[in-house]
């Protein structure tokens, strides 16, 4: 099974393909997993392998490893795009995650200012308004939604709350118009038996309508570029997001093809 984990609280640079160099903030375990979702694709493996014996960092860890490192990087006169909250499972299970979000923009501001800040969310916690809160003061607030029809969503996703549902999801992304990007992951394949595909023309049809009613400042459509620990699924090549991505440009959405 794939178990791809981050060891360190602060971890990188890293090049993303989507963001630029980019130093990670892992606010779940280092030695385990916890994530509200169980993604098919995850790249740090399924949520079976257990949330490890570290337990979650402190709000004065997170900010202690990240001055350390970005004290380092400047002194160095290292180059950095961005710090993106990522890592083993949602960052927003946090219990303090708008504490920790209000430190790691004061760090930045003393030592790299021009530098942007991430959170990249399954969108799961954003009926919380403290989460809301920290979400509108970061850069970047990118937040998922790969399917807008429910069995395909919990499908791929596998939400580990049955109440939440892509109704709920939906509504709750609206409150952050104009201010957040929609990362959409593109795939089909097979779990346990299972089939599922969100490039039909009713998915994306579907999508379409959601954005529409989210108001997204941007969608990121991108597709497999790491193991995942279902073996059953298939990369949807750059041809085909792009002819996806026309389809929702058509209706007025900005996006971009990862």
């Amino acid at each position: 099974m794939v178990t791809i984990l981050f060891h360190d609280t602060v971890f990188g640079p890293i090049h993303s393909r989507r963001l630029g160099v980019s130093l990670g903030i892992n606010l779940m375990p280092n030695d385990g997993k916890v994530c509200s979702f169980d993604c098919l694709y995850c790249e740090a493996g399924y949520n079976a392998q257990g949330a490890g014996t570290d337990g979650i960092s402190s709000r004065c860890e997170v900010r202690d490893c990240l001055e350390k490192k970005l004290q380092a990087m400047h002194a160095n006169n290292e180059h950095l795009d961005v710090i993106t909250f990522s890592g083993n499972g949602e960052p927003t299970l946090h219990p303090d995650f708008l504490g920790v979000v209000n430190d790691v923009i004061e760090l930045r501001n003393r030592y790299f200012p021009e530098v942007k800040i991430s959170v990249l969310s399954n969108s799961t916690q954003i009926d919380r308004p403290d989460v809301v809160e920290a979400l509108k003061m970061v850069d970047n607030n990118i937040l998922k939604l790969d399917s807008a029809i429910e069995t395909t969503m919990r499908t791929i996703d596998r939400p580990a709350s049955r109440h939440f549902t892509v109704k709920k999801v939906v509504e709750w992304l609206k409150q952050f118009a104009g201010q957040c990007v929609i990362q959409t992951m593109m795939t089909r394949g097979c779990h346990d038996g299972v089939a599922f595909d969100n490039t039909t023309a009713e998915e994306v049809a579907a999508l379409a309508d959601a954005y529409c009613e989210i108001r997204p400042l941007e969608v990121m459509l991108y597709s497999l570029d790491r193991p995942t620990p279902e073996q059953n699924m298939e990369k949807v090549e750059r041809q085909e997001l792009e002819a996806i991505a026309e389809v929702f440009r058509s209706r007025g959405i900005k996006v971009q093809v990862n």
